[in-house]
């Protein structure tokens, strides 16, 4: 068989944004067939996803429409794949949805043209598809008013599609897909706005509650790990018979977003050392009574006076200071161990209970992490402490999370895998990536691997495919996915994953 896309100049089963939020247009997105004269090469102008019979393999041609030259994407001769199965398999392969796939009203979006991608996927054979489940859409309306029905309809699709589903359930809300936190949180955070994260000069973080609540009864008389508990014990009731067949796996949301992190970074600019977020009523409460019960009673008054704000340079203030900085006092070594574990007890409770709730069955469980890297080279690593990981140059804290994880047999999953240090003037993205996964292998816990933008450097993360990665999710289809520039080098980077390890470079230096 052979898939041929005809459409713009951006193969167009749709339109998404950067972020992978879909925006299709009104176009149509017809189903075409060689053999069906009626239908190949169909004039209309529109989009169009065809697909001709062939027993040799598959490519990929577009083109504007049927009155233009179709140029090929991948032609049969570069491209011959074979379908149904992914080739390597000690790697899991597998592509991240729009992180709205289910609208804020509980429907599939672009039903029609989602399904046509997912079948571009399947012919390329990959394993399956992760799939962002939002609290926000499920239990939105009402406390313990569950409403499953556009899940339920797009994992339907991918069961008869043959794929299978990596599941995300994502107790945090995004800007960038404005899908918000339940709408009866937001009017329990209106009344207490001390549920939510809150840094120095009093803003606050309105897309995750605060660590400091997991077991305070602040959500109408329940704790938000109770709330947790019970949307789980729903999903699992009303998913069972998926699991294993189709839903092989979940990750579970573990702060902002669904990473196991403060919310230190302000805006876009992730280049910063970011900010310390302890500054919420219940959060400074936890912090004096710690202190006191430390005998330092005056250390639980508030955060780190000297830490620099988000604009400025993370060693201005002193804190973190290379050389005599205030990471390296007594009073930094309580603050910032006080900091760390109210991150690390937070993550312990929650796959904690993920753990027990689906014990009894075959779906593997997992969580995500960040790679915070802008500051890896300095010796005091702020963007690393401000979002929650106390590791410096003189103290490993990832073993800790390893060992958290692996309490949970939960796998962790590190995006990053794309990145590089070349051209990274205090950032070492690469040695912290080795770091977390040299602390797996030591607690004997799994990585699973995704990349941090749709750059397109596949070369990078093929290099990064080691026997300790057994699961990698490319993040995520959008616009630029199915385009010219990019499509036939995913191709390319799907192929090569069956490839031995010493032809992969000269792979990618034939296909410059």
């Amino acid at each position: 068989m052979e898939v041929f896309v005809y459409g713009s100049s951006q193969v167009g089963v749709g339109t998404w944004d950067d972020y992978g939020v879909c925006s299709f247009s009104r176009n149509i997105v017809n189903l075409c067939y060689e053999n069906d004269s009626k239908r190949s090469g169909c004039g209309c102008g529109k989009t169009n996803l065809c697909f001709s019979r062939s027993a040799l393999g598959f490519s990929i041609k577009a083109s504007a429409s049927a009155s233009s030259q179709a140029q090929p994407l991948v032609s049969e001769k570069t491209s011959k794949i074979s379908l149904g199965t992914f080739p390597n398999e000690s790697v899991k392969l597998f592509v991240g949805l729009p992180l709205d796939t289910v609208s804020i009203s509980n429907k599939i979006n672009h039903e029609r043209a989602i399904s046509v991608g997912l079948k571009a996927l399947k012919l390329l054979g990959v394993d399956g598809v992760e799939l962002p489940l939002w609290w926000g859409i499920v239990e939105n309306e009402a406390q313990s008013k569950y409403d499953w029905t556009g899940y339920l309809a797009i994992i339907e699709l991918l069961q008869k599609l043959g794929l299978k589903v990596q599941i995300s359930l994502c107790f945090h809300g995004s800007q960038e897909s404005k899908i918000p936190l339940p709408q009866w949180i937001e009017k329990i955070g209106e009344s207490d706005p001390n549920i939510y994260f809150k840094d120095r000069a009093g803003h606050q973080y309105k897309d995750s509650l605060s660590f400091a609540v997991d077991e305070l009864p602040v959500l109408n008389g329940k704790t938000p790990l109770e709330v947790y508990e019970e949307f789980l014990g729903s999903f699992k009731s009303t998913f069972s018979s998926f699991f294993s067949s189709t839903i092989t796996g979940v990750s579970i949301g573990l702060g902002p977003d669904g990473e196991l992190k403060y919310p230190s970074m302000k805006g876009k600019n992730r280049n910063g050392g970011g900010e310390f977020q302890c500054y919420d009523e219940y959060m400074l409460a936890n912090l004096k009574h710690h202190a006191e019960k430390t005998g330092n009673p005056l250390w639980g008054l508030g955060g780190p006076h000297d830490a620099p704000a988000y604009h400025l340079c993370p060693f201005y203030g002193g804190f973190f200071a290379e050389n005599g900085g205030s990471w390296e006092t007594p009073y930094g070594e309580f603050f910032l161990s006080w900091y760390s574990n109210q991150l690390i007890q937070h993550g312990d409770r929650l796959l904690s209970i993920a753990a027990s709730t689906f014990k009894d069955t075959k779906v593997s469980l997992s969580g995500k992490i960040p790679l915070m890297h802008s500051t890896y080279k300095s010796r005091s690593h702020p963007s690393e402490l401000t979002a929650g990981f106390y590791n410096t140059d003189s103290r490993n804290g990832y073993n800790v999370v390893a060992e958290m994880f692996s309490k949970h047999s939960c796998t962790v999953v590190v995006p990053g895998f794309d990145l590089s240090d070349e051209g990274q003037p205090r950032s070492n993205p690469e040695a912290l990536l080795a770091q977390i996964i040299s602390c797996c292998s030591k607690h004997g816990t799994e990585v699973s691997g995704q990349n941090s933008t749709i750059s397109g450097r596949f070369e990078q993360m093929q290099k990064k495919l080691s026997a300790e990665v057994k699961m990698f999710t490319y993040q995520r289809i959008g616009a630029y996915f199915f385009s010219p520039e990019h499509f036939p080098v995913f191709v390319r980077f799907v192929r090569g994953l069956s490839q031995p390890p010493e032809l992969h470079e000269s792979m990618w230096e034939l296909s410059r």
